[in-house]
């Protein structure tokens, strides 16, 4: 699990290029995609957040975040509203 220690998650890795990203997305499960496309429009969000509003089961969401950690896609952080949580943003 990759850890940012800055307030800005976009600088955790400098962006992506779009052509990458996609590629690696690619080759991902549909829960992982559909993970990556809530945290587009909404980040960062934690688990159980991002459980909600996809839809999926945590344990999916858990999988889809994991999965999207391994190849960079996704990095995370503790909440600064609650340091117990992890919230979890886009590298991009």
């Amino acid at each position: 699990m990759s850890m940012s220690t800055t307030d800005d998650p976009a600088a955790a890795e400098e962006g992506l290029p779009e052509a990458e990203y996609r590629d690696r997305l690619r080759e991902l499960p549909p829960s992982a995609k559909l993970v990556a496309k809530v945290l587009e429009s909404d980040a960062p969000l934690s688990q159980g957040q991002l459980a909600e509003e996809s839809l999926l089961p945590d344990r999916t969401v858990r999988y889809a975040l994991n999965r999207l950690e391994e190849v960079g896609l996704v990095g995370s952080r503790y909440s600064f509203r609650d340091a117990r949580k992890q919230v979890y943003y886009l590298n991009r």
